[in-house]
This record gives structure tokens, C-alpha cells and sequence, in this order.
């Protein structure tokens, strides 16, 4: 289904790669769609979002970007960057501490121009704190002229699902061409608007490839209802001809390792491995902890021996630079590193 919807048309397709060491030392096809190589603010999956928000942003003659998320966040790092390329001012907010340095996805936010609203806890719910600050920040840019275009954390709403929809599409015909048209699609799950952008778009155009989410942080059943209504707002809002079902939802939560973007041993062990045998990085919140989810899968026997895999590289790179993931791999790589 096409969309009569305003977009940046900015993205080319991103390739699928095969990775034949990964292949050999899981004992699995596996495949990486490179949404890591999306242009503009060293990539990434929130760009395919930001087509459709920023757009709707410009329609509506807003002059700033407002958003939030953690302090280190990929989102607002592509979000900071689709501002500065489009002339808009633009404003992360975050309940989190300063990590004592400015390093990483904090480092390229100031790059691009953005400024940085960071609030340290005072125990009520994220959430909560969270609105009041965007309320309260909002005010004070619009009291200075701007017009502010807020978007949610990860660009997870109705309008930014659509850019998921889309890779759906992009996704079947690439997995048909590769003669892998059932494989099983691995996607990191975190605020939910990548993974419910492919369930629609894959089961809107009844692919028979099978999507799998990771949860890269804790996910209950409130976590359940909350993808289920997300999904059908999106269904409702474009019109799909499609019952979302809750029981289709295929989502691994036992690889949490503690939770959001804590440092995990197994993840830096799967970030090591992508980059010794295929070059490539992962990051340590998102996509590395997918791949030691997916690495665990395989010996736990959820993934089947020869089985095909396409996993969503949806970007975060910078991440490896943050203080409390950058000291861990440091004490482990230290070893190779000859000072005469």
C-alpha cells in the first residue's frame, strides 16, 4: 500500500549484506540489512522516521525540533542532525546525569548545533518528569519566537511508523531477490516503533517472512498492551485492511542483561565477534545486545541450525564511546595494545 503522505525523500535503499564468518561460526545464513548506512548524523533507522516527521514538521512552518530520550540517544543524535541539515534549531531533553565527559552521541549532538537539556531524577517516573520538562522548555523557546515541533522519544508514533512500513516493503522484495523469502527478520525492540512499523508492513503485504524482536529492555504485559495500541493507531490512522493480533507478536525478553544500556560482558563479547569476523560494529545498547540475544538463540535452539536470519542494523555506533561501556572494553582489549 502507498501512502499519499508527505516525505523527505531522502534515503536510498540500504543493502542486505551476508556474513559468511558469522554464517560459519553460528552455524546459520545470516544476513545484516545495513539501516546503519542511512545518510546524514552517521545513521541509522530513526532517519526512515524522520523522513515523515520532519516533513510534517516543515508543513506546519515549525523553525525547532524538540525531543526526548536518554542522554546518549541515538534518535535525538539523527534528530539533532535532520535539524541542522533542514535550518531548524533543535533541543534534546533527557532525565539522566552528566557522564563527566562530552563524548559520543552528546559530543555529535553539540556538533550539529543542538542543545542539551539533561535532568537528574528526582524519583518520580520518567515519564512524568518528562512531560513537565517538555512543557516547560517548550514555553521558553516559544516565548523566544521559535515554533516547536515536538517528537516522541524514537520517533514512535502513527506518522514515524510509517518509515517501517515502508523498509517492510523494501525488506520482502530484497529477501525474495536473495531466494530467502521466509527468513526470520531479528529487530532490536525499544520503543516499540521500528518492530510495530514491520509487523504492519509485513503482514499488510502477507510476507511470509517472519518477524522477531529482541527487547533490549524489560517488556510485560504493559509493554504488550502498549505495542498493541500502537499498532492500531497506526492501522486506523493510514486505513490498513488488517486485525493486529497481540499473539503474532514474536519478542524475545529474556536478553535484557539487566537493563537499558547497562554494560553487559555478553554484549561486548557480540560486538567483538561482529567486528573480528565481519568488520563491522555494533553498538552496546541496541544492536549488540540483539546480536548476543540471537548468539544465545542459536545454542539455545530457538534458531534452528542452517536457518536464514536477516538482522536489522539499525545503527548506534557512537554508543561504544560513552564513558560507562568505553572503560569496560578498554580493561578487556588492553592486552593488544603494545606501549613502548
Amino acid at each position: 500500500m502507498a501512502f499519499d503522505i508527505d516525505k523527505l525523500h531522502i534515503l536510498d535503499e540500504t543493502p542486505i549484506h551476508y556474513l559468511p564468518s558469522m554464517s560459519r561460526a553460528l552455524g546459520i545464513q545470516l544476513f545484516m540489512k545495513r539501516d546503519d548506512l542511512t545518510p546524514f548524523g552517521a545513521g541509522g533507522n530513526k532517519l526512515r522516521k524522520l523522513e515523515y516527521l520532519v516533513k510534517d514538521a516543515m508543513n506546519k512552518g515549525a523553525t525547532m525540533l524538540i525531543t526526548v530520550g536518554g542522554g546518549q540517544t541515538n534518535h535525538g543524535r539523527q534528530t539533532a542532525a535532520m535539524a541542522a541539515k533542514y535550518g531548524m534549531k533543535c533541543a534534546i531533553i533527557a532525565i539522566d546525569e552528566y557522564p563527566g565527559e562530552l563524548t559520543a552521541n552528546m559530543l555529535l549532538d553539540r556538533l550539529f548545533g543542538c542543545e542539551l537539556i539533561l535532568k537528574k531524577s528526582d524519583g518520580r517516573p520518567d515519564s512524568v518528569q518528562l512531560n513537565e520538562l517538555v512543557d516547560s522548555v517548550t514555553q521558553v523557546y516559544e516565548k523566544k519566537g521559535e515554533k516547536v515541533y515536538f517528537i516522541p522519544m524514537g520517533g514512535s508514533n502513527a506518522l514515524g511508523a510509517l518509515g517501517y512500513y515502508d523498509c517492510a516493503i523494501e525488506l520482502d522484495r530484497q529477501a525474495k531477490e536473495l531466494g530467502i523469502p521466509k527468513a526470520r527478520v531479528i529487530d532490536t525492540v525499544g520503543s516499540q516503533g521500528t518492530f510495530s512499523g514491520l509487523y504492519l508492513g509485513l503482514k499488510d503485504i502477507k510476507s511470509e517472512l517472519h518477524l522477531t524482536g529482541i527487547a533490549i529492555m524489560p517488556f510485560n504485559e504493559k509493554s504488550l498492551k502498549h505495542l498493541e495500541k500502537h499498532c492500531n493507531e497506526v492501522k486506523d490512522t493510514f486505513g490498513l485492511d488488517l486485525t493486529v493480533d497481540p499473539s503474532e507478536f514474536d519478542i524475545e525478553t529474556g536478553y535484557v542483561r539487566g537493563g537499558y544500556n547497562l554494560p553487559s560482558k555478553e554484549v561486548r563479547d557480540a560486538v567483538k565477534m561482529v567486528a573480528s569476523k565481519e568488520g563491522i560494529l555494533l553498538d552496546p545498547c541496541y544492536t549488540g545486545k540483539a546480536m548476543a540475544g540471537v548468539i544465545d538463540m542459536v545454542f539455545e535452539g530457538k534458531i534452528q541450525q542452517g536457518e536464514d536470519v536477516i538482522f536489522i542494523h539499525t545503527g548506534g555506533m557512537p554508543g561504544l564511546y560513552t564513558p560507562a561501556h568505553r572503560v569496560e572494553f578498554e580493561k578487556e582489549l588492553m592486552d593488544g595494545v603494545h606501549i613502548l
